[in-house]
């Protein structure tokens, strides 16, 4: 979706077209909190327990993509800079190779918590993320 339909939005954050903490990409925050709040609230209130998954789904993938994405990968808030650990590593590099294609196309997927394979044969105790 955010290299398609929402690409406009997505676009500043591979061009840094920004000058300031935020981005155009930030409003994703709202665009995925609000269905995933409306589906919380109708799904407690109206005892749908199929809404309330969805709800769930959305908002702890949003959770994940704050903390991975915008805190870990892009550093937004400093922490955990110098991790050893391969996962994380592995994790940095995908995202690397994401943003290496900075159009709408050709870019390849990182994957946020689930990393390609050649991502950790490329990573050892001794290289850098």
């Amino acid at each position: 979706m955010m290299h398609g339909i929402f690409w406009p939005l997505h676009r500043d954050h591979h061009l840094k077209e920004h000058y300031g903490f935020l981005e155009r990409n930030d409003l994703f925050f709202l665009i995925f909190a609000l269905p995933g709040i409306a589906c919380l609230t109708a799904g407690t209130f109206y005892h749908l327990p199929v809404w309330t998954c969805i709800g769930t789904g959305i908002t702890l993938y949003g959770v994940c993509y704050f903390f991975v994405h915008d805190l870990f990968i892009h550093q937004r808030l400093k922490v955990l800079r110098n991790s050893e650990n391969r996962y994380l590593k592995a994790i940095r590099r995908a995202h690397k190779m994401h943003h290496k294609h900075t159009g709408k196309y050709d870019g390849e997927s990182f994957g946020m918590l689930w990393v390609s394979w050649k991502y950790f044969r490329n990573t050892s105790k001794n290289k850098p993320a």
